[in-house]
């Protein structure tokens, strides 16, 4: 398996200088991939093995680094980082590579945007897939603070709140902009109303971790929804389900599936 990382490419959108790759069969349905919180593009969704395996399905796979986040600028102010705004960097993308609708993957924060994308943009959204994310789009996620508190610390020695060292961990490993990710934390949750989700009609799959403490329940979400479906990735948590052979196997259905509707 190929986990090396892609080349990237750059567009400049919103006074940002935004990072892209454009991966798998330049001819196939094309579907868009939008990472999480502190993580990247190739974080998200190369080294897990996304990226290899939506391309062998035939898929043109493409993904960003969002703002504040891998080879993307990283803007230290909060009020950059509403979801809205780096929906609008996602459809922007859409437009830069002349595509007008696409499939839409988005894990944790990055299915906080794509839900943002289908509502300010709906025209662009083929499918959605949310990974990481269920009730909390609406009821949210539980106190970050400590987690933005834990970024701007001198060291990870410094940090005792569990899931704030985890997301520190996770920021020194990927080598992160800890004051954009700090500033990003503030307005990135900005949370989607129960009647606002309600409007999304796409096809949607939602896929959650039975261990996941974080994300709310995908059940809950669907229900809310005109067009969802739940499903459980059983024994996994926040961090690892994103690669779990389930959610693989699940969100190639659901996509074939809406490649013949």
């Amino acid at each position: 398996m190929n986990l090396n990382a892609p080349p990237f490419s750059l567009f400049f959108h919103d006074g940002l200088q935004l990072a892209y790759f454009d991966e798998g069969d330049p001819s196939g349905a094309p579907i868009l991939l939008i990472h999480g919180f502190a993580s990247t593009a190739v974080v998200n969704w190369v080294h897990p093995g996304w990226v290899k395996t939506l391309g062998d399905a035939g898929f043109r796979v493409i993904a960003i680094d969002n703002r504040g986040h891998g080879n993307s600028d990283r803007p230290h102010d909060a009020e950059a980082y509403y979801p809205p705004l780096m929906a609008a960097d996602a459809a922007a993308l859409l437009s830069h590579l002349g595509i007008d609708r696409a499939h839409v993957m988005g894990y944790s924060m990055g299915a906080r945007i794509s839900a943002f994308l289908a509502l300010e943009h709906p025209e662009r959204v083929r499918s959605l897939i949310f990974g990481g994310l269920g009730i909390g789009l609406c009821d949210g996620v539980g106190d970050w603070d400590p987690i933005a508190e834990a970024l701007l610390a001198p060291s990870l020695d410094d940090v005792t709140h569990a899931r704030g060292r985890m997301f520190r961990a996770f920021a020194d490993q990927t080598r992160s902009d800890r004051f954009a990710l700090a500033a990003c934390i503030q307005t990135s949750r900005l949370l989607v109303s129960r009647e606002q989700v309600a409007r999304i009609d796409q096809p949607t799959l939602i896929g959650v971790g039975t261990k996941d403490d974080i994300a709310g329940s995908p059940q809950e979400l669907a229900a809310l929804m005109q067009n969802a479906t739940a499903i459980d990735i059983p024994g996994r948590d926040h961090m690892l389900a994103v690669g779990d052979r389930v959610f693989k196997r699940a969100a190639l259905e659901f996509l074939a599936a809406n490649e013949q509707a």
